[in-house]
């Protein structure tokens, strides 16, 4: 062990180094912490005062907008009304005018009676009060008036109107002048015309006066809001009308004051912020009425249009107070927290110095520091277990030199001590790793680095098991773990080695499926199926040449790479040797098994060049071999590319022919032996392909069943079938072939269902016709589904029956309504008495069981008088009619229907 003092020196140093690196940084971290925390409270009160002088400015800006929209509604509202009724008034002058006379004294004569006040009044009645017209003569003296009657004595001599007509200078048709009343002595606004005769001469004066309550009233009606103020002024300054009321401001002129002369500058058009007459610091916009001399005034008092700024304002204050007062109180307690934090890291502190140097002495590597000179400076205490060198020796201080002729001297080093070392002391090494090996047979891996005031740090760690762990996961991922074969990986890489010597070896590739695996692994389980496939293992390492390499590529294929192949023979003798020892039987755990299989084979060059190819020609070829019955092998031949090729684009076309409606049906008629009458119909599917023409069913079913499209082609036949035969006659029932794989589906007789529901057939005229392949995948499950249609009412047909795995246990287990014997004993049944006694054998079965007999393929008349004398009730085949389209049939089912009833 290393002695107390050396750790203690090393512990030190790592305290005081560790202790002054974690007091500076949490310093410096408690700064920086305080001033961005100024540094947000002087953010936070300079957004707060910008987005107050923001949101005053908005607020200002809005309030003026308003008072811009109310004084413009008002000057076009009242130069409007204004304008209606000096239009009123204009038609009652033009018709005084008319009726004047020639002299002023005919004028007074005429308008100063009872029956002018009338008639003044009648064509007034459309103007609201009080806007009445009175007639002056030349003298100004009042002389009728549409109010009152008769009329006062009054006089407007002294208006300034009155004088401006009676100048004769030139003057507007209408003088409009704010004055007061001098019969009410309230302010009014008075619209003034001269009324001239015929050579332009004055003969009198009309006028009408406004209320400042006219413009009022309507002002009022606007609700507008409480701090709004509406002023109506004249253009010498005369306020004639104030909303709301107040009798202080009207009569009020305010010519004098600078906005009003800006404004009158700026022809009445004036927006912005100033001084009312009575000191009130106001916001307002002023517009002109457009054919009157008169400006219409909108204003709010500013203090008004900023309350809601200043309820905003303060809870803006109060927000950045508060939001102050967190960021203030958080820093305060995560200061206080990280002082705590650096009490505690500090009283931590020789706490972690002592697990460090534990950590140290009991990591699994041994570590090694030296300085500069090349003297130890500290060990742990992995390396001293590890070379069993004494802590007496291995101390600080202790030379690398001295260190290493210990070990030689233990045994544990084997080599030239000094080159050893000079490695080490090399001030121009880095980072090194190397791997040594010990006398004991231990794999020992060095990494050293040295740092920059030239000393340097070494671990060593024992990897022997590692190693041997490496060694056992590289041969799992490239042996198979039950046959201990090479597998998939390995032989493509082996294979791709041979590829490049491709000029002058040729070898070949055999690929083995071995035959009815499955049914051993079903029948006696899968202990016994591996024991199995190691067996077959063993025997084929048994059958292959000493350079020949052969691999496991999964499940029950294996592939066997052929070396130094002269010819096509050298690959048969060794299929032969294949099978002789496949065939021979061996014992697996108490079990006698042998085998068989199916061997493919593609030679290189001759087949390809490429690995990819070359291992297509292999399990194409086998695949033929397989096609071909099992148990043989094929060379690889370019016509089963061809025909993969084509099988491809068989499957490619198939997935398009529905969408495209490529699809036919025709129907093949069944006859009744004894009345020659059709009873039924089965439907053929037929592929009109736009290129190949009509595609044989042979061609393109098993492809269809293979892929799994059998299921939405089988269902497009049967929809379409029975849409067909809902319009046939009652009694002419419609047959429907089912797939093997349709009835694999769980959902079969829904779908049944739904095309009888969604075409109208009725069910007792649907038959489906099956295989005999359909009971033998699994019958129980075929029989449950065969059950669930029969519920439905569809009758159910055996099909093809006496070829394959025919048995007469289907015909106990399900009661099915029809037998179709096969064409095959119908073709034969007249030259072959054997054939004749399986049919004559099928009908009593099927006679005893209430079941129809249907014998198809029947050509000749002579085959049918002999399936009538064997008993058949129903025949099918070209002697009655070949399959036709939909529309051919339901001229054949009329025709049938007509001879059944006129036989004659």
């Amino acid at each position: 062990m290393l002695d107390s003092s050396s750790r203690g020196v090393m512990t030190e140093s790592l305290r005081g180094s560790i202790g002054g690196m974690l007091f500076r940084s949490r310093f410096g971290a408690i700064q920086w912490l305080v001033v961005c925390g100024a540094a947000l409270v002087i953010a936070i009160a300079l957004g707060t005062a910008y987005f107050a002088m923001q949101f005053r400015q908005r607020a200002l800006e809005v309030a003026e907008r308003e008072q811009n929209n109310t004084a413009l509604l008002l000057s076009r509202h009242f130069d409007q009304q204004l304008g209606d009724l000096q239009h009123v008034h204009n038609e009652v002058i033009a018709y005084m005018q008319a009726s004047a006379g020639e002299t002023a004294a005919d004028f007074e004569n005429s308008m100063s009676t009872l029956s002018a006040h009338e008639m003044l009044r009648t064509k007034l009645e459309a103007l609201p009060q009080p806007n009445g017209l009175h007639l002056y003569n030349a003298a100004g003296k009042l002389i009728n008036a549409t109010e009152v009657w008769p009329v006062p004595d009054v006089s407007i001599a002294d208006r300034r109107y009155f004088k401006d007509f009676a100048s004769g200078k030139p003057t507007p048709d209408v003088l409009v002048e704010p004055v007061k009343s001098k019969v009410t002595g309230l302010w009014t606004t008075v619209f003034a015309r001269k009324i001239v005769n015929r050579r332009g001469e004055i003969v009198g004066f009309a006028s009408r006066a406004l209320r400042p309550s006219h413009f009022e009233n309507f002002v009022a009606s606007l609700a507008l809001g409480r701090d709004t103020g509406i002023s109506v002024i004249h253009h010498d300054g005369t306020i004639i009308a104030r909303y709301p009321q107040n009798d202080k401001y009207v009569g009020r002129n305010v010519s004098g004051m600078a906005q009003f002369r800006r404004a009158m500058e700026l022809d009445g058009n004036i927006s912005g912020r100033f001084r009312s007459s009575l000191g009130e610091d106001l916001i307002g916009s002023v517009r002109p009425l457009i054919h009157f001399p008169i400006v219409v005034v909108a204003t709010a008092d500013t203090s008004v249009a900023l309350a809601d700024w200043r309820a905003q304002t303060k809870l803006q204050f109060f927000a950045a107070v508060l939001a102050v007062v967190v960021v203030v109180f958080m820093i305060f307690l995560i200061v206080r927290q990280m002082q705590r934090q650096h009490a505690a890291a500090q009283h931590k502190l020789s706490e972690k110095s002592q697990h460090l140097d534990i950590a140290i002495n009991n990591m699994t590597q041994g570590l090694l520091l030296f300085d500069n000179t090349g003297c130890l400076v500290f060990c742990n205490q992995q390396y001293i277990d590890m070379f069993g060198v004494s802590p007496d020796v291995v101390k600080p201080g202790c030379h690398l030199r001295e260190l290493i002729l210990h070990r030689q001297q233990l045994g544990s080093f084997v080599g030239d001590v000094d080159s050893y070392c000079a490695k080490f002391l090399d001030p121009k090494g880095g980072i090194n790793e190397t791997v040594i090996s010990t006398p004991d047979g231990r794999t020992i891996r060095l990494i050293y680095k040295r740092s920059a005031d030239g000393g340097w740090a070494t671990t060593l760690e024992d990897v022997t098991e590692n190693r041997r762990v490496q060694a056992q996961i590289e041969h799992l991922a490239h042996y198979d773990p039950l046959t201990n074969l090479p597998n998939r990986t390995l032989f493509q890489r082996h294979a791709e080695g041979l590829l490049l010597q491709t000029a002058s070896v040729q070898f070949a590739i055999l690929y083995i499926d071995i035959d009815e695996f499955k049914a051993i692994n079903d029948s006696l389980g899968h202990l016994i199926g591996d024991e199995f496939l190691k067996g077959v293992a063993e025997r084929l390492r048994q059958s292959v040449g000493p350079s020949d390499f052969i691999a496991r590529l999964g499940g029950d294929e294996f592939a066997i790479l052929q070396h130094d192949v002269e010819n096509d023979d050298d690959v048969s003798a060794l299929v032969e040797r294949i099978y002789r020892a496949l065939r021979t039987s061996f014992d697996c755990n108490g079990h006698q098994l042998a085998s068989d299989a199916s061997i493919g084979i593609a030679i290189a060059p001759r087949h390809g060049t490429d690995l990819f190819d070359l291992l297509k020609s292999a399990d194409l070829a086998m695949y033929a071999a397989k096609a071909a019955g099992r148990r043989t092998y094929r060379f690889f031949d370019p016509a089963m590319e061809a025909e993969a090729n084509h099988r491809r684009e068989i499957e490619c076309d198939l997935r398009n022919a529905p969408a495209e409606g490529q699809f036919e049906i025709h129907y093949q008629p069944l006859v009744d032996l004894l009345s020659d009458e059709v009873t039924g119909c089965e439907a053929l599917l037929r592929w009109r392909h736009p290129v190949r023409g009509m595609v044989s069913p042979a061609d393109f079913i098993p492809v269809a069943e293979e892929t799994g499209l059998i299921e939405e082609i089988g269902q497009w036949v049967l929809r379409t079938a029975c849409a067909e035969a809902a319009t046939w006659p009652a009694h002419v029932r419609i047959a429907v072939n089912v797939s093997p794989i349709q009835f694999k589906s769980e959902t079969l007789s829904l779908k049944v269902a739904a095309a009888l529901a969604e075409t109208g057939l009725d069910p007792r005229r649907l038959e489906l016709e099956i295989t005999e392949a359909v009971l033998i995948a699994d019958d129980d499950a075929a029989l449950a589904a065969l059950n669930q249609l029969r519920v439905l009412g569809v009758r159910i047909a055996l099909d093809d029956f006496g070829t394959g795995y025919s048995s007469l246990q289907y015909l106990q287990r399900f009661p099915f309504d029809k037998i179709k014997i096969d064409r095959s004993f119908v073709k034969e049944v007249v030259r072959n008495s054997s054939s004749a006694s399986i049919i004559r054998a099928v009908v009593s079965i099927a006679a005893d069981r209430d079941m129809v007999t249907t014998a198809e393929g029947v050509e000749t008349l002579q085959q049918r008088e002999t399936v009538q004398n064997l008993g058949c009730t129903q025949m099918q085949g070209y002697l009655f009619s070949a399959a036709r389209p939909a529309h051919e049939i339901r001229g054949l089912l009329a025709a049938s229907a007509a001879a059944v009833e006129n036989p004659a």
